[in-house]
């Protein structure tokens, strides 16, 4: 309640902000094209915008002192799938936002196992196996969204491989690099807490949580961190290596919207959106495609970033076109993920990343969630890693 609220002061702040900026364009009458400018209104117009904000913190201050006496009430009470669900969507639309203005609701990375955090303790890690399974989700997405019409990939892992299942959970709106250093740091104290010698660790990675495990492995050789050293396998499934079009979309509406005076302010609703999700523009997985920049910039490219050297990575990927061809269906790949980006190919030989054809795999007539799902999906799942 108090994350919520906090978030709707939020809202009503930038929305006082977005109308006076309409304002200000609006009293200085500029042309259609004419120059806009973001600056707050002045005088008496800018003293009524000035008092609604001042209002505005006072009653969302009292408001948060209120619900900070009613927490310890309400904790223990909340903890559905659907919150879950809820809080993990807008983490991934707003969570840099969230996480900058410590908001409670803000997730914080943790490892986890049936809904709970796992402790790295002998107890907390009884009856772990040799063979260790890293399960990373996507966007706006948790830990328990693995399950999904009764099958979830890594418990029937587990019963067919003998895996030992460990579960991300993630704030997927804060930058994929800030993201990948924090799971570095999250594995090597797992590894280093697990109780048994390990023969393998394998990572399953859904959409974004592909990037966040490239991120992971290349900040975790910078580190010198030796997790590496027991990592064997990683299959993505439906992976944007290069890019979601969507994020690309969104961007050419930024540029559209700034085009005029009249309508610069609505930009603003555009680049709510956050940093995990602007990073899906190109997939971009290194502090350095996005520090000192504008994130929002049309032309911003990532870095090339190859797969983790001596680890066999397979991509997996999805069309909602029925069978092979060069349809539109299969051009548009998954609906979210085109098959180009999700199996890593791109006309820059510096970012093809050249996955093996027998490390590839193009599942037809199914779209980008049905990968966590499907009969013929677990199937390739259980032969590469079980085998």
């Amino acid at each position: 309640m108090r994350g919520y609220s906090r978030l709707a002061i939020d809202a009503t702040l930038g929305l006082t902000s977005l109308v006076e900026i309409m304002h200000q364009n609006i009293l200085r009458t500029p042309g259609i094209l004419g120059k806009p400018t973001q600056h707050p209104a002045r005088g008496i117009t800018g003293f009524v915008y000035k008092s609604i904000r001042g209002v505005t913190r006072l009653v969302g201050g009292s408001i948060d002192r209120v619900l900070g006496q009613l927490a310890p009430l309400l904790d223990g009470g909340l903890s559905s799938s659907e919150r879950e669900a809820v809080l993990s969507a807008l983490n991934g639309v707003l969570g840099d936002h969230l996480e900058a203005s410590a908001n409670p609701l803000a997730i914080p990375m943790q490892l986890r196992r049936e809904g709970k955090p796992l402790e790295l303790t002998r107890g907390g890690l009884k009856g772990a196996t040799g063979k260790v399974l890293l399960m990373v989700h996507g966007l706006c997405m948790n830990d328990l969204q693995w399950r999904r019409h009764g099958h979830d990939h890594a418990a029937a892992l587990a019963a067919d491989g003998g895996f030992s299942p460990v579960y991300v959970r993630y704030n997927s709106g804060l930058h994929i690099s800030t993201n990948g250093q924090a799971l570095t740091e999250q594995i090597q104290a797992l590894l280093r807490a697990w109780p048994v010698p390990i023969d393998k660790l394998a990572i399953v990675a859904h959409s974004m949580g592909g990037l966040l495990t490239r991120s992971a492995c290349h900040y975790g050789v910078l580190a010198r961190h030796d997790w590496l050293r027991h990592l064997r396998q990683i299959v993505f499934l439906g992976t944007p290596h290069h890019g979601a079009p969507l994020e690309r979309g969104g961007n050419w509406v930024d540029l559209i919207l700034e085009s005029s005076p009249y309508t610069i302010a609505f930009a603003r609703l555009g680049k709510v959106r956050s940093a995990g999700i602007t990073d899906l523009r190109y997939g971009s997985l290194l502090d350095e495609d996005w520090q000192g920049k504008d994130r929002f910039a049309r032309s911003r490219r990532s870095r090339a970033v190859a797969l983790p050297s001596g680890v066999k990575c397979t991509a997996i990927a999805a069309s909602i076109a029925q069978k092979k061809g060069t349809s539109i269906k299969q051009l548009l790949g998954d609906g979210l993920v085109p098959l180009d980006s999700a199996l890593g190919r791109h006309v820059d030989p510096s970012k093809n990343l050249a996955f093996p054809e027998t490390c590839q795999w193009v599942g037809y007539g199914m779209n980008h969630m049905d990968l966590l799902d499907r009969k013929e999906v677990y199937a390739q799942l259980r032969r590469r890693l079980c085998g």
